[in-house]
């Protein structure tokens, strides 16, 4: 039995991009040093990670990066950093009650931020234990995992830009990547320029909101805190009761960044480029516009008619047109695009709403968005194959290739398109009967749709489920096993299943 994987090369490249994630931790380190709160905490985590990260980039000085090799830094850098993501947590949680002072809890919060998902351990009384600085880490997690480790290393470090192709290809989400420029590196560099363009100007526009008088708590701190984790739509606040903590004017300046972050960020790069049309001409897109517009109607129907649930959480009742179309608006952005923050507590709404909402975390964002789920392009190419296979079948002499914008889909990512989602489903549909089952085994009464609604919202990077999981729960309930379960979907999902499972069927040959 041989090894057909150069592990020492993978394992030193991941060296080195733990090495550079040491330098993220420098952030927090301001914050707590300006609030006096967790300075060690934080020196020790940097200390720490840059020693690991030195350690194993010096296994081999001159990596040698194939395709295997690809697949297998671009998981290994994913599980790394959630692993090195957890240091903090422990560090702060050492000698206290926290959640986060256990290993387990510790590290399903920090796989689910870097994986942009929101599931969280902690509840309220869990976030006022913990200080600026660490819940900062927290949001920052979030913007650090939205576009991408890797595609972050690509664009700021040489060595990995020569093979930075192979990289992208295995942690971009969706089933192609758009070279932007000649350069992959200047690809990367484009991608996270306008991710971060937007990212300023949301939080711009947040704390406008504040001066103007329109959002009396969402000062600075939380304005930056929410910035870092809607453009990637992470979902995570440092408020227990997310975005229903502030006002509607908030909620309406949210609600369009949301959407934007489920778009393919190539076509902003195109549009700052000069083509302006670029966006509308996109199939995608459309689809993607034309969802979303579609399910608000259909939920402002179904909340009109029972207007009582969508009130805020204060228990304002103004306007309850404005109010329903604003809960309709944001919890449809907020699960089509996996984001995962809320302004009601759907786990309350009636069956009709929340089988809508159901159906709105299968569909996901856009190929190139910092979205999760399926995709909508995926979805699209389906639909489009399975017409054809209709017109095919009640015409038998007919060739009728599969287009999309006036191209020819290639009969390879057909395949490979109907392989990605039956592979998703059946890992949802296994994942959540064993969640069923561990839980029976200690006692935890979880009900069907809970099940459910759990597996779909780590393996779709969603966050909040339904139950006791929705939006103002936690999954703390759940058993060790269940919650490495839910960690391990979390690392799949992100990396759209294909990168992680490949690692077990071409890591060796006998």
């Amino acid at each position: 039995m041989r090894w057909l994987v150069d592990w020492r090369s993978s394992v030193s490249l991941l060296g080195t991009v733990i090495k550079y994630l040491a330098l993220s931790m420098t952030i927090p380190l301001f914050i707590a040093m300006f609030y006096q709160e967790d300075v060690w905490v934080f020196l020790l985590s940097i200390l720490v990670t840059v020693g690991l990260g030195f350690t194993l980039e010096r296994l081999e000085p001159e990596p040698d990066l194939g395709p295997r090799e690809a697949l297998v830094v671009v998981s290994l850098a994913w599980l790394g950093a959630a692993i090195i993501g957890t240091i903090p947590y422990l560090l702060a949680g050492y000698g206290t009650a926290s959640t986060l002072a256990h290993p387990v809890n510790a590290f399903f919060e920090s796989t689910s931020g870097f994986t942009t998902t929101g599931a969280t351990v902690m509840g309220e009384i869990s976030l006022d234990r913990h200080s600026h600085a660490l819940l900062m880490w927290r949001q920052l997690t979030q913007w650090l995992g939205g576009m991408g480790i890797i595609v972050l290393m690509i664009a700021i470090l040489p060595e990995l830009s020569v093979n930075g192709a192979q990289l992208m290809s295995s942690e971009a989400p969706g089933p192609e990547l758009q070279k932007l420029t000649p350069k992959i590196a200047e690809t990367a560099r484009a991608l996270w320029l306008v991710y971060f363009g937007f990212t300023v100007l949301y939080i711009l526009l947040l704390y406008g909101l504040h001066v103007a008088g329109l959002a009396p708590n969402m000062d600075l701190y939380n304005a930056v805190a929410h910035g870092f984790t809607t453009l990637p739509t992470g979902g995570f606040s440092p408020q227990a009761d997310s975005i229903a903590a502030f006002s509607a004017a908030v909620q309406w300046v949210v609600i369009p960044f949301m959407v934007v972050a489920g778009v393919n960020f190539a076509l902003f790069w195109r549009v700052l480029q000069g083509e302006a049309r670029a966006i509308v001409r996109d199939s995608e897109f459309r689809t993607y516009a034309g969802a979303i517009a579609v399910l608000i109607a259909v939920l402002s129907v179904v909340l009109f008619r029972g207007a009582a649930p969508v009130l805020e959480i204060g228990g304002a009742t103004e306007g309850v047109t404005e109010n329903t179309l604003r809960q309709a608006a944001f919890q449809i952005g907020s699960l089509m695009n996996s984001t995962g923050y809320a302004t009601s507590d759907f786990a309350h709404w009636d069956t009709n709403a929340q089988m809508i909402l159901l159906f709105t975390m299968f569909i996901g964002g856009s190929a190139g968005s910092t979205g999760g789920g399926i995709k909508v392009i995926r979805w699209l190419i389906i639909l489009k194959t399975v017409r054809r296979e209709l017109f095919v079948a009640a015409n038998p002499d007919t060739v009728r290739p599969v287009r999309l914008a006036n191209r020819t889909v290639d009969e390879d990512a057909i395949k490979g398109i109907f392989a990605f989602t039956l592979m998703y489903l059946m890992l949802f549909a296994v994942a959540a009967v064993l969640l069923a089952l561990d839980s029976a085994r200690i006692g935890y009464d979880l009900t069907a749709l809970e099940a459910i609604s759990a597996s779909l919202a780590t393996l779709g990077n969603i966050g909040p489920g339904f139950g006791s999981l929705g939006p103002f729960g936690s999954y703390l309930e759940f058993s060790n096993v269940s919650k490495l379960l839910m960690v391990f979907l979390m690392w799949v999902g992100r990396l759209e299943i294909v990168p992680v499972l490949a690692l077990f069927v071409t890591g060796l040959e006998r």
